[in-house]
Formats: C-alpha cells, structure tokens, sequence
C-alpha cells in the first residue's frame, strides 16, 4: 500500500481483517502522522485543533499491518518493486519492497510549476490544506488590518472542491469578528466557470454577494509576484494576503512507471486496477475518477480496489461498497460569529444520471455532523 491516508489505510485494514494471516500488509507513508483534512478549515476559526485530527500508526500496527515510513521513489511494475528513500525522523536509509499487489494510494501534489513566478514567490502563499500554511494563513487573517485578501481555485479536478470558498467565507468571519471587515477587500479568483462543486455554486454566490465577497470566474492565475497575481486574460490582482490552491495531480512516481500522465489510470471506477497491470491498482485522489476527489470517494473506491483483490484470490466474499456520498462545505458566519454554518450536498452515483441532493439552509448543526463523520473515521481507522 503506497500513502498511509483514508483510502490507504482503508484499503489496508479491509485486507487485513479479511484475509488474517494469509496475507502480508505492507503501508508505506511519507510521515510517522496523520492530519485529517475535512475538518482542518476551522482552525482558522478557533473552531478545531490540530491535537483533535492528527493521528499515530500505532494503532494500525497492532492489527499486524507493517508501516514503513519513507518516500517514493520509483515503482517498477514489471518486477512488482517499490523503492522507497528515507523519511525522517523515523525512516530507514530506504530501500525497496516487493509486492503481489500494489496500491496506489499516495493523494495529490500541489503543483505551482506552470505559474510564472512560483518558483521564486512560492512563499508568500498560504492555503488551508498544507498544516504549515495554513498556521500561517490564520496568524495573517487575525493582524492584517486593511488590504487584500485573495483566494484561488485551479481548475477542478483537486482535492476538496469547497475548500477555496470555505476558504473565503471563513476569512470574511475572522475579520468581521475582528471588526477589520469593511477595511479589507476579499476576492475569489476561479478557474472554473462557477465554484465548486458546482450543485451548491449558487448559495456559494448568494453568501457571496451578502458578504462583499468579489468573486471572478473562467479565470487562471498564471504569473505571480511578491504581491500580486496575473490572469490568462491580463487582469491584475494585488493582494496582502494569497490563499491559492496550486493545481493538483498526481506524484510523478505514477507517470515516471508509465501508470498515467496526471493521474493514475485506472479500467473503470469499479475495476480499480491499471489499464496494462491486473496486480496494480489505484484508490483515492491519485485515481483517474470521474468523481469529485473527497474523502468518502477515497474510501469508496479503496473498497472496490480491495473487492477486486479478493476476487483475483478466489474469495467470495465481497464488501458492500457503492459510490454515493453526503457531504458538507463550511460557509463560516456572515454576522461574523465564530460559530460556522454548514451546507449539506451529496451525489448518489448509482444512478445513470447521478442524481444531486442539497440542502439550501445553512445549519450549524451541518458543521457538527461534518465532525462526528470525520471523528468516526479516524475512530475506525486509527482506533481512537
């Protein structure tokens, strides 16, 4: 198993508890840590902490799966090798692993290499989803106190589509709470024609609107300076504060194996494994899906990467596993309360045309749902 994450560890736990000792479980994560990601926005807010969503391995260990801290290399699929180089504090020197089946489950890359500029400004940069950046992201929103705060959205597919407007809602309730609102501007740059996911684009506009919050859409940020930001059309945007999701693909072990361009190519949604290679096979935001790429999905999809092992092993039993998710996107409080409301959204995929459902009242008790859903998987997973 490549990524030590929701669909990793999923997939991970579902071999192990099902096959027992006739199989060998092998995870292989960059970092001896885990840092849920739904609910990380509220930090900015004072509504979460890091000490309740970061999680060990140990827990996993006990159920007799091995952890190997370290990074990717490279993956040889014609010889069934991962190899794999040191991952500090707790990596070994690297080295290299041997497998039956492989999968692939290492999440996403933020890759800002297309904008001209990234290379020497990355810097001054800040989102919600790197636990660094977005320490940094909070200290600014609670001491800028007049300017511009931008937020940006890459083209979808990325990881978490609401995360750029919850985003640019929880700003606009830090700063109104600080009483700074009317003296900072707050624009939301998008590449996509509407913000995503795009079933709850129009509430996302109407709080928007209630709330001063610019947004401009079909528009990609292609230059960036110490303070500001060009668009592929020459519009020009400074900002005392940048909060830009860089676009998202896969790591470039999967491409250099010849597994997939940006992400990692996969027969179906159902048949998770690579197109040339039956004992390779994909799970998470890695996957070439055409869902969005969220946390219920990477479980999902772990499941059908797991049903597809014990089919190719000759065992009957199957886990009950369909691609159909709710979920919540955090739109902070206009009245500047630091008590977020939530919009609960969801997709049932089973059907020929995905049929959406959404709920247009915000509700608090949205955003305490999203964190007794998150709580329970890292319940499940890390057994605590």
């Amino acid at each position: 198993m490549i990524g030590g994450g929701i669909a990793g560890l999923t997939a991970a736990t579902t071999l192990a508890s099902r096959l027992g000792d006739k199989v060998e479980v092998t995870v292989l994560t960059k970092e001896p840590y885990y840092v849920s990601g739904p609910t990380r926005p509220l930090i900015l807010t004072d509504e979460e902490r890091f000490e309740r969503i970061i999680r060990g391995y140990g827990y996993v260990g006990s159920l007799g799966i091995k952890v190997v801290y370290g990074a990717v290399s490279s993956i040889d699929p014609g010889n069934r090798v991962v190899k794999y180089v040191e991952s500090p504090p707790y990596g070994t020197a690297g080295g290299a692993l041997s497998y039956d089946y492989l999968i692939v489950a290492p999440g996403v890359v933020f890759d800002g290499s297309g904008i001209t500029g990234y290379g020497k400004w990355w810097w001054v940069n800040s989102n919600v989803y790197d636990p660094g950046m977005l320490t940094e992201l909070k200290s600014k929103l609670w001491s800028i106190n007049q300017g511009t705060v931008l937020i940006y959205a890459p083209k979808a597919p990325y990881r978490c589509a609401p995360a750029p407007t919850e985003t640019a809602l929880l700003a606009h309730t830090v700063l109104k709470h600080r009483g700074v609102r009317d003296r900072v501007r707050v624009i939301h740059v998008d590449a996509n024609d509407k913000t995503q996911p795009p079933i709850i684009a129009d509430k996302v506009k109407e709080l928007y609107d209630k709330a001063g919050i610019e947004l401009v859409t079909n528009q990609d940020i292609t230059e960036l300076s110490s303070n500001e930001v060009v668009t592929r059309s020459g519009e020009r945007y400074k900002f005392d504060v940048l909060a830009m999701l860089e676009p998202n693909r896969a790591p470039s072990f999967i491409r250099d194996a010849g597994l997939g361009d940006n992400w990692f190519e996969v027969r179906s949604p159902t048949d998770l494994r690579h197109v040339k290679y039956d004992d390779v096979l994909a799970a998470g935001d890695a996957a070439k899906l055409p869902y969005p790429k969220n946390q219920e999905i990477a479980f999902e999809s772990a499941l059908f990467a797991v049903n597809k092992i014990l089919e190719d092993l000759g065992v009957g039993d199957r886990v009950n596993v369909q691609y159909a998710f709710v979920g919540w996107a955090y739109l902070g409080n206009i009245e500047g309360r630091l008590e977020t409301l939530s919009l609960q959204f969801g997709f049932d995929y089973t059907q020929q045309t995905p049929k959406p459902i959404k709920d247009p009242e915000p509700k608090r008790e949205y955003t305490v749902q999203k964190d007794r859903w998150m709580q329970t998987y890292l319940s499940k997973l890390f057994g605590y």
